[in-house]
């Protein structure tokens, strides 16, 4: 569940983080229901709190593992009924009354956990499925705890959740190509990249491709898998009630628009960083409002 950081905290830090802090995906907002809003507020703040103790400082890989622990043996803690250690005890206390409210499934929070630790230990992903089994964990679980809050639980919402938050998090990783490539991390599968004829990690890449046609195709490639990915989980903004429909629809336009501009830039996003900005909320707000349901079917339709 990375995200982009205007400025990192400090490692172990126990403030919330700001409703900011991971842009692609607005928390808090005005169009979250007041009565979720602490909940939502909980849940981003234990995210993005582990996620800091994952990537964010100088610690040794080592001491990054160990905090991680620390943080999960807390959340093991307060989910039983007994007291967190001191280090994030503000943190805690206030999730705890969201998982006795919401019985939130704690397997989500662990795989969150998972996807943190697996931040510090792995830099580059072989294939697709690889990368696919990272967001199960990184960035699904956040749209599944966002969709157990409203009571929605069907199979089809629980799908294209996931199609949704995965799309966001490779949208993210795309956007993020400037970024990360220098920091010694590597999210364009390593399958993909040879298919074109290019190596993920050569230390030349952006000087011999960044207006090469094979890495203008790998990331035409990439964006459209995401941009398929987004579209074929969009109908949920149907299914959300109220607010929260409308918040999503808002994310998954900001999403597509992300990949938009990320496709515009081609291999020039190797080196720069696309954004989405105030200028970009007439577009999103108009294009989110004529989002259409999906068309029924007819009974004798066949698919």
């Amino acid at each position: 569940m990375r995200g982009h950081r205007r400025a990192g905290a400090q490692r172990g830090q126990s403030k919330p983080v700001s409703v900011d802090h991971y842009e692609n995906f607005p928390v808090a907002s005005v169009l979250c229901p007041p009565a979720l809003r602490p909940a939502v507020t909980a849940i981003y703040w234990f995210a993005r709190t582990a996620d800091d103790l994952a990537d964010e400082g100088d610690a040794s890989a080592a001491t990054r593992l160990r905090d991680l622990d620390a943080f999960h043996a807390d959340l093991l803690a307060v989910a039983a009924g007994s007291v967190p250690s001191p280090r994030w005890a503000a943190l805690f206390e206030r999730l705890r009354p969201v998982l006795q409210q919401f019985k939130l499934p704690l397997n989500l929070l662990t795989d969150l956990l998972s996807a943190f630790r697996q931040d510090v230990v792995k830099n580059r992903y072989a294939d697709r499925a690889e990368l696919l089994d990272y967001c199960r964990r990184s960035a699904n679980p956040i749209g599944r705890l966002l969709l157990h809050l409203y009571g929605v639980g069907s199979g089809e919402a629980l799908r294209q959740s996931d199609a949704i938050c995965t799309a966001l998090q490779l949208a993210n990783f795309w956007q993020d190509l400037s970024v990360d490539r220098p920091r010694g991390r590597h999210y364009v599968p390593q399958a993909d990249a040879r298919r074109h004829g290019l190596v993920v990690d050569a230390p030349e890449l952006e000087q011999s491709t960044r207006t090469g046609p094979a890495a203008n195709a790998l990331l035409a490639d990439l964006i459209h898998w995401a941009r398929e990915l987004m579209q074929g989980g969009a109908p949920l903004v149907h299914t959300l009630p109220g607010r929260a429909g409308w918040e999503l629809r808002l994310v998954v336009q900001g999403g597509l628009r992300i990949l938009e501009k990320t496709d515009a830039l081609g291999a020039a996003a190797l080196t720069q960083r696309p954004r989405v900005g105030a200028l970009d909320a007439p577009l999103l707000l108009w294009r989110a409002l004529w989002m259409r349901a999906p068309r029924p079917r007819p009974v004798n339709e066949t698919p």
